[in-house]
Formats: C-alpha cells, sequence, structure tokens
C-alpha cells in the first residue's frame, strides 16, 4: 500500500471511529489499539484499571498483527480474556514503520468488520 493511500484509509478509519463515538478530536494509535481490543474482548465497562488498558491495548496489537501472521489466538482465560501466542519474529524495525504496519492492520481490520 503506497504512503498517500494508507494515510487516506487511516484518516477514514479515524473518521469513522471519532464519529461512532460521538468525539470531537480524531482518535490517535493508541486509543484505536485499545478499542480493538475491547472489541475483542467482548465487553464493555464502565472504567478499565491502568493494568486492564494495558492489556486491552496488547489485545489489540496481537489481533491486528494475527492477520499479519506474527500471532495466534490460542484461547481465552477464565475470566474471558483473549490469549495469543507469538509464531513469528518481526524484524528490527523504527517506531515510524511499526506505526505504519499497525495502521495497514488496523484499516484491513476495519474493512472486514463493514464486510
Amino acid at each position: 500500500m503506497e504512503d498517500w493511500q494508507l494515510d487516506f484509509e487511516w484518516l477514514q478509519v479515524q473518521h469513522k471511529i471519532k464519529e461512532a463515538m460521538q468525539r470531537e478530536t480524531l482518535p490517535d494509535l493508541n486509543t484505536v489499539l485499545f478499542l480493538i481490543g475491547i472489541q475483542e474482548l467482548g465487553r464493555w465497562k464502565k472504567s478499565f484499571t491502568k493494568e486492564e488498558k494495558q492489556d486491552l491495548m496488547h489485545i489489540g496489537v496481537c489481533r491486528l498483527l494475527e492477520g499479519e501472521g506474527f500471532f495466534e489466538f490460542v484461547g481465552r482465560d477464565e475470566d474471558g480474556w483473549p490469549h495469543y501466542r507469538q509464531v513469528a519474529e518481526m524484524q528490527k524495525q523504527s517506531t515510524m514503520e511499526q506505526e505504519k504496519v499497525l495502521k495497514m492492520a488496523a484499516v484491513r481490520y476495519f474493512q472486514d468488520l463493514e464486510l
């Protein structure tokens, strides 16, 4: 995917989330990862602890990178939280390159949700 196309499609994802959440500002990547984590958890509560928020972002990252072949879903624990196992190593990348991979995966995630 070319950079301009990723920028355009990422902006579309941000606007969809902004509208759905009835916010005034566009969500950043961390917010999107958090929301994907909640979606994958399958339940919402009024507030999450700091640790739970970190876990939800981790779930979001694992879910996105599952589609890239780096993680696989192994099941849910007794509390219903999804767990993933790393099956491949990512090559060393800059922070910008890592963000690009996650944004591309997030775009595909939301496109798949629309289907």
